[in-house]
């Protein structure tokens, strides 16, 4: 069945999964996608959404290097929303809820149609490696299929066992089995493999809820979207979310499942996502919090079914039923299915190049679960990081990398490979130093000429973005260049209580006042004429806003970035010797050896390294 050998084998078609085999496959690769399961490609596992608090930031990445997260999330919206607005536009995040059903079609179907993407149905169940190099991978049929690389993409199912109260059954997801074979060939090769938890709450039955006891949380009046693409349209109409509380009663009915609960019981050992707790560790951890927030997410168009984000739980079946039945709105709630919780096989992140490919196996690349993260959107920027330097490898190309002032994805990666992690890592806008420059509404201008260059991105995508730049550009210089009179500013300085002005100045320094926005600024009859002449767009036009309005700010983090980017031009020689630098500190020494730093700035960000330890490196290299 399997005489060629591919370019690319992809293990897993979750969102790290099909995200890396049609990145390997767009750039001309000859690439294999294995599953367990072709019905549940991309499948929503946890909440039928994507983005949200950085997240979001994430998909407008993938999207502008052509990845397809972003398209897909667009098609099969039903509501969408922008996140922190109130705040400043690096904290603006959009977040977009999805039809489940639709979302795993749709991503099917485009890959179906993704030129040299062969695909196969059937558990892997171990990898073939000689001399330190990935040959291919082995099925449970026996089949040997080879290959010039490998991406694993496994999510929760290695060795995955599925939690309900005092029962434990072996399973990646609810009604699918787990995967066994590839951890223990990768401890066989010489990996750290640990174990990590996660969880899912119910499903219920949307039409035995009472909404009109619950708070209506409905999409954006004007709703955005997540690709820069023109394939993909706003959304006209929307289904809303609701909102409602847990209570005393229903923190009480809970606490009467904890001698059962694996959680408090021992049966789970290991760590679960610290910043998505369950329902029983929330009421444990905050015990002087009187309610928590439940949101009731819709998952479709069409389906009555209901996601209940906020109440993740592994409590017993019967347990998890009379709590949610002391909810308001849910008096008379019915089950589709209970939550559980998940253990699974991840392997700590340190042990992979900032290209996830694995420093012990040439060839073989991990990415998502497997690496210890949670989350839809950082597994699938990993798998499209993964996808692209598989090819590039395959290819004999140089490797592709983000810097941390490029992306989120680039933080996300070089935290992991840094830094590690014990516990699921999830992104957040604080974990980025330049998040002023990392927004969600540039993503295009950053990354689609770097996409353009590796052929991810095609012709018609960069005009647009250049299209864009240009126009916002020219907008910003509009306001540079034009000076507005004491008695066109002065009525709208005044009516937004800002100071007035006494003789005339530039549009630039009133539309960077704080209290002044465009919608003020389109007051001005010179704007309302600019806008119209040159047919400016939301998008074009709110570029420009932040532009103006941040400039100190982004070039404050523009030189930071300049001055730190020196240091990622000091490169350590590979298989350095750090013994050798006795001045170093111990625990420097200890944790450069495991870690492998490549530059100067990657050995400054590892947990336990000082500024005096860096110091001694750069003096020892001769700088």
């Amino acid at each position: 069945m399997f005489n060629e050998v591919y370019d690319v084998i992809v293990v897993g078609a979750g969102h790290a999964g099909s995200e890396a085999a049609a990145a390997a496959a767009n750039m001309g690769s000859k690439t294999l996608l294995v599953t367990m399961s072709l019905q549940n490609i991309a499948q929503m596992s946890c909440n039928p959404a994507m983005g949200g608090i950085a997240k979001g930031q994430i998909v407008r990445e993938i999207d502008a290097l052509g990845g397809y997260s972003g398209i897909v999330t667009d098609k099969t919206a039903i509501q969408f929303r922008m996140l922190n607005k109130s705040k400043g536009p690096a904290m603006w995040s959009p977040r977009a809820q999805s039809d489940r059903m639709r979302f795993a079609e749709e991503w099917r179907l485009m890959l179906e149609r993704t030129p040299n993407l062969d695909f196969y149905q059937e558990m892997v169940s171990g990898l073939l490696i000689e001399n330190g190099k990935i040959q291919g991978i082995r099925t449970s049929l026996g089949i040997e299929i080879k290959a010039k690389s490998v991406v694993l993409t496994n999510g929760t199912f290695l060795n995955g066992l599925i939690h309900i109260g005092e029962k434990q059954f072996g399973g990646g997801r609810a009604g699918e089995g787990a995967a066994y074979g590839i951890t223990e060939d990768l401890v066989r090769a010489g990996f750290t493999a640990g174990r990590m938890k996660t969880g899912t709450p119910p499903r219920v039955d949307g039409r035995s809820l009472d909404y009109s006891k619950m708070e209506e949380q409905p999409g954006d009046v004007n709703p955005s979207k997540f690709s820069y693409s023109d394939v993909t349209q706003p959304l006209k109409d929307q289904r809303s979310c609701y909102m409602t509380y847990t209570s005393d009663l229903v923190h009480d009915v809970l606490r009467e499942g904890f001698d059962r609960s694996p959680m408090f019981n021992g049966r789970i050992k290991s760590l679960g996502p610290r910043y998505c707790p369950s329902i029983e560790d929330k009421i444990n951890r905050f015990a002087d919090k009187d309610r928590h927030q439940l949101y009731v997410e819709p998952e479709g168009w069409d389906t009555v079914e209901v996601y209940v984000n906020g109440f993740s739980t592994s409590l017993p079946e019967d347990v998890q039923f009379k709590a949610l039945r002391s909810v308001v709105g849910f008096e008379n709630v019915k089950f589709f299915r209970p939550g559980y919780a998940i253990e699974y096989d991840y392997f700590p992140p340190t042990q992979l190049k900032h290209t996830l490919e694995t420093k012990l196996v040439e060839g073989l690349y991990f990415a998502g679960q497997i690496n210890g993260t949670t989350g839809y959107e950082e597994a699938a920027s990993q798998g499209l990081m993964a996808g692209i330097n598989a090819h590039l490898k395959v290819h004999d190309k140089d490797p592709f990398i983000l810097k941390r002032n490029e992306a989120y994805i680039g933080v996300l990666i070089d935290d992991l490979i840094t830094k590690g992690t014990e516990e699921p890592y999830r992104m957040f806008t604080s974990r980025a130093e330049y998040r002023t420059l990392l927004r969600q509404d540039n993503a295009d201008f950053r990354l689609t000429p770097l996409s353009f260059d590796l052929g991810l991105a095609k012709e018609d995508r960069m005009r647009r973005m250049e299209k864009k730049r240009d126009a916002s550009d020219a907008f910003v210089n509009f306001f540079k260049e034009t000076s507005v009179t004491v008695a066109e500013a002065n009525p709208i300085l005044e009516a937004k209580e800002s100071s007035p002005i006494v003789q005339p100045d530039k549009m630039f320094k009133m539309l960077s006042r704080p209290q002044i926005d465009l919608v003020d600024m389109m007051g001005l009859e010179k704007v309302r004429e600019y806008v119209e002449e040159h047919d400016l767009d939301t998008e074009v036009m709110e570029q420009a806003e932040v532009q103006v309005k941040y400039s100190g700010y982004i070039e404050k983090e523009r030189n930071n970035a300049d001055k730190l980017n020196r240091l990622e031009d000091v490169k350590i020689p590979e298989n350095f010797d750090f013994d050798k630098i006795k001045s170093l500190s111990y625990e420097a020494r200890e944790k450069m050896k495991k870690i492998g730093p490549v530059t100067i700035s990657q050995a400054s960000r590892i947990s336990g390294v000082s500024p005096s330890d860096i110091s001694v490196l750069l003096i020892h290299m001769g700088r």
